[in-house]
């Protein structure tokens, strides 16, 4: 047996031999479960996107409701530093009416001028290191009484706004900044944009939980609101998208103030009835009836090196925040990403806006508002009109104060709720820039997820260690303009995610990974010419363009 079995495996006659086996053609993982999207340049569920408008009724009521947005802002800091100066309660109003009525005036210039992009113009928390600096200069110093201290200090925080003004003024005109810019790539675009969102977090729930019984309501009614009820009814659908916020804000604030006359709050701590009460901002009573901002209202600016180099760190932070807004209003509102000039020109006239910032009395510089560009996302309307009639409230708000004071007294946690929504869209706008990149390429998920991690965990260690009375934070030199400027920069999560992803990107094997980081789709909107809808979107209204020199275009 073991011969017929051995001859038969050597004979000449072998069986015929079986087919080999179909070679089975795997399609990529997942395919055959859904379908594949392809990269989309636009958001194709806008309703109205940066040069179509609602009708006039529905561009008011969104109108309102970004500045209904942006107040929340502007009523924190000077919350926050007005006591800290000696100011009372009519000079926080008032600080409030100057800073309203710039950030009218910055926007305006911005839509019309700057970028053309619909971005509200609003109060930067980045100057908060630098003002307390000034602030604790004057600490010791003797003042006839305690308001003559808060006028001293605001001529200071005046003068070192207006000199520190010209980095941004010779940025952008200069073109510097527009071609620094041409090395992003859509890799860093996506952390930067991320963490202009993400790093605002402290504003968002640990704001809310100073009242819970407040903030809490209106972060559901929110989402229930604008996104489940919305779905009940045809005719319910674009109302409750459009103008949930306006709803919500009415009714969690009459509860508020139902549950301050009802005396919740007679027995808490301080802290608690400052969040919590309609009636503990004393604006009503304090603030004028009618009074108009005018150049140098507090006196004289005060001119300080030490007070200038200080604020310069913040000047710079508010360049990078800006950008990282606009690129995210860009896409919001159904632009192609803002080219090189537009963003050297944008900064140009962000410089001049900080300048009169300085002129008018406002108690910090103005950054593109990140809140806004989130409300974009959440309404779907990314008209340019809308936030142009927005300034006109911003204005109107600003001169007649009791009006102004009303809303300026809706409790802080309320606003903290609406920015847990906002800040979220804008984080997430940033992650879909990731669409135009490799998104299997291990050399961009390790720039990305450094740019993420240290954008938010520098930042972090920097703010728990910054003493928030005195503004001294980790690094602590004698010289307390270079602590400023250095603990001011590294306390800003879009910076520090800029810089890490820009360096990374244009070093790790740059070169040959051009396709990978998206280079070759970013390029083209980079050029004022490079993509034929760059002129549709970002020139100038009417003929302004045959009165400014082009190199400023």
């Amino acid at each position: 047996m073991v011969e017929n079995g051995h001859g038969h495996g050597h004979g000449h006659h072998h069986p015929p031999s079986a087919a080999p086996p179909p070679s089975i053609i795997h399609p990529p993982l997942g395919a055959a479960r859904g379908p594949a999207f392809p990269p989309s340049e636009q958001l194709l569920q806008l309703n109205y996107c940066i040069h179509s408008n609602p009708s006039w009724g529905q561009t008011v009521l969104l109108a309102f409701q970004h500045y209904i947005v942006m107040l929340g802002s502007v009523v924190m800091i000077a919350t926050m530093l007005v006591p800290q100066m000696g100011g009372n309660h009519g000079d926080k109003a008032r600080v409030i009416q100057a800073t309203l009525f710039m950030s009218g005036l910055n926007t305006l210039l911005q839509t019309l001028l700057g970028t053309r992009l619909p971005t509200v113009m609003g109060p930067s928390f980045a100057y908060l290191l630098p003002v307390l600096s000034i602030i604790n200069d004057f600490a010791d110093e003797d003042f006839p009484s305690e308001h003559q201290r808060f006028l001293h200090t605001m001529r200071a925080i005046q003068g070192s706004l207006i000199v520190s003004s010209f980095i941004n003024i010779i940025l952008g005109f200069s073109r510097a900044w527009g071609d620094f810019t041409r090395l992003f790539s859509p890799v860093i675009i996506v952390a930067y944009i991320c963490v202009v969102g993400l790093g605002l977090s402290g504003r968002g729930f640990p704001q809310l939980g100073n009242c819970v019984e407040i903030g809490l309501p209106m972060l559901i009614f929110l989402v229930v609101f604008q996104q489940y009820m919305k779905h009940l009814h045809n005719r319910a659908h674009p109302i409750l998208e459009r103008f949930a916020l306006l709803f919500c804000v009415a009714l969690v604030w009459a509860f508020a103030a139902l549950l301050t006359v009802a005396g919740a709050y007679n027995n808490v701590g301080n802290k608690t009835k400052l969040s919590c009460r309609t009636d503990r901002s004393y604006l009503m009573e304090s603030a004028p009836w009618i009074k108009m901002s005018y150049p140098f209202q507090w006196g004289t600016p005060i001119f300080r090196a030490s007070h200038v180099f200080g604020m310069m760190g913040a000047v710079l932070v508010t360049t990078v925040e800006s950008t990282g807004t606009f690129i995210a209003a860009s896409r919001f509102a159904g632009a192609t990403p803002p080219p090189a000039h537009v963003l050297s020109r944008s900064i140009g006239f962000q410089g001049i806006g900080q300048l009169l910032d300085g002129a008018f009395g406002s108690i910090v510089g103005t950054t593109a508002s990140v809140e806004n560009v989130g409300l974009l996302g959440l309404t779907h309307v990314g008209s340019r009109r809308v936030v142009q009639v927005s300034a006109a409230f911003m204005f109107f708000f600003s001169i007649f104060g009791k009006f102004g004071a009303f809303f300026a007294s809706i409790p802080l946690p309320i606003f903290a709720a609406i920015y847990c929504v906002l800040y979220g869209l804008v984080a997430a706008v940033g992650v879909t820039f990731i669409q135009f990149t490799n998104n299997n390429s291990m050399r961009n998920i390790y720039i990305l997820g450094l740019s993420l991690f240290l954008g938010i965990s520098i930042p972090q260690y920097f703010v728990m260690h910054t003493d928030l009375v005195t503004g001294r934070g980790p690094v602590n030199s004698d010289g307390v303009w270079f602590n400023d400027i250095l603990n001011t920069i590294f306390s800003s999560p879009p910076v520090v995610a800029m810089i890490v992803g820009t360096i990374l990107d244009n070093t790790l094997d740059a070169h040959d990974s051009r396709e990978d980081r998206g280079v070759p789709w970013w390029v083209p909107f980079q050029h004022r010419k490079g993509d034929s809808r760059n002129e549709e979107f970002y020139s100038f209204p009417l003929r302004i363009h045959e009165y400014m020199p082009n190199r400023y275009l």
